[in-house]
């Protein structure tokens, strides 16, 4: 199963269980292509999981001044779909990769990692269309926050899709639950936050809030590494079991990826990897190689995880 498998440009009214999805999806429509990008800007996507009673809606955003066309929140990137799937096969105990089966896909190159927000309080940077955010308050999230660059084209998407998608009816399916139905009484918050902008409202009041600091596809702008670092330390919690997770495209190269990881500048914050490996759109996992020599086709099927934890 591909990633993109899960998402599609038609309306949401045409699919009544996600059984009836599968196929459809635009990695069948597209099946030489590999899309690591999905949707148009204004367009409405439709997110079918097999273990979620209703489908997910996701405006995304149509940005008209070029301050907000350049953080290209108007797509759904691959490094989105990944992380709300970790998100729910560990929150919800079921495989990472299955399609509407319990088929699990490819062994994991680190399973004892988990991706699980059970009963803890997670905030994502750059949620885009706010997929990752979404999910984790479906399954069971103490509490969320989504934020996003403080822009209004960028926000009131975000706002609407996690509105319309935390919500009871697209609770996940009991047949595929270990434990009691998950609460989605949760209010999944959003904010407007600029990376390494730690005397807005936001970072003040929320310091060390979050048990887990998330985010997807914000690896590809070197310049703005050293404020992310920022705002992944002010945020995540000081406790050792506190962890920070980012999936990350190869939009720019490994080179540029890897001075995210210096590890002397992860240091100066109390910060250090703890893992990081790779995983195909097709759900094949590798070590992370810093110099793999690549062409720009085959590059865009990887997408590098990474775990951060406090030293």
């Amino acid at each position: 199963m591909s990633l993109a498998d899960r998402i599609s440009l038609q309306n949401a009214e045409n699919y009544n269980d996600p059984e009836d999805f599968f196929g459809s999806g635009l990695g069948t429509i597209f099946p030489d292509e590999e899309l690591n990008l999905h949707g148009e800007p204004g367009q409405s996507l439709v997110y079918i999981s097999p273990h979620l009673s209703a489908p997910l809606v996701l405006r995304l955003c149509d940005p008209t001044l070029e301050e907000d066309r350049t953080l290209f929140s108007h797509y759904l990137w691959n490094a989105s779909l990944l992380l709300a799937e970790l998100i729910e096969a560990d929150t919800l105990g079921v495989p990472l990769g299955g399609t509407t089966t319990m088929t699990a896909g490819p062994p994991r190159l680190r399973p004892d990692v988990s991706f699980s927000v059970a009963g803890r309080r997670v905030v994502e940077l750059g949620s885009g269309a706010g997929l990752g955010s979404t999910m984790a308050g479906l399954v069971g999230a103490r509490r969320v926050v989504a934020t996003d660059y403080p822009s209004e084209t960028v926000l009131a998407p975000l706002r609407d899709n996690v509105r319309r998608g935390v919500c009871a009816a697209s609770a996940p399916r009991l047949r595929h639950r270990r434990h009691r139905r998950p609460s989605v009484e949760v209010e999944v918050e959003v904010e407007g936050h600029a990376w390494g902008a730690l005397d807005d409202a936001f970072s003040t009041r929320e310091r060390h809030a979050f048990d887990r600091v998330v985010a997807a596809d914000v690896l590809w702008m070197p310049r703005q590494h050293a404020n992310l670092r920022r705002s992944v330390d002010r945020l995540l919690s000081r406790d050792p079991a506190a962890r920070a997770w980012i999936v990350g495209a190869l939009h720019t190269g490994r080179a540029a990826m890897a001075l995210f990881l210096d590890p002397d500048e992860l240091a100066s914050l109390g910060l250090a990897v703890e893992h990081i490996w790779e995983r195909d759109c097709h759900g094949v996992e590798r070590e992370w190689n810093e110099m793999r020599d690549e062409d720009a086709a085959y590059k865009k099927r990887w997408l590098v995880m990474i775990v951060l934890k406090r030293i």
